[in-house]
């Protein structure tokens, strides 16, 4: 079972840019250091807004990525550019 992380979040709108750059490294460090990662897709939203989809092999291994936190230059130099959390969720993908 395919599980899917949606995370909404914001960035200012200064820091955007730099977002969109540390992103290539954040989902290179994830393929490296993440079992069960399968991709991720970011969404930009009316506003200051974005949405990233991420699919796992399973609910597990998205738990244990997440237990991981920031661990590597990449993820760290993403998710340092990111404001507040809006909401996260996680699904399972039904139909392909």
């Amino acid at each position: 079972m395919t599980a899917v992380e949606l995370t909404r979040f914001t960035v200012a709108p200064d820091k955007t840019e730099e977002m969109l750059a540390a992103r290539p490294g954040m989902v290179a460090d994830f393929r490296a250091d993440r079992e069960g990662f399968l991709g991720a897709r970011l969404v930009r939203l009316p506003g200051d807004e974005w949405l990233d989809v991420v699919e796992w092999r399973s609910p597990e291994d998205f738990a244990a990525s997440r237990a991981k936190g920031a661990n590597l230059p990449g993820i760290a130099a993403f998710f340092a550019t990111l404001g507040d959390l809006v909401s996260d969720e996680l699904g399972t993908l039904e139909v392909q």
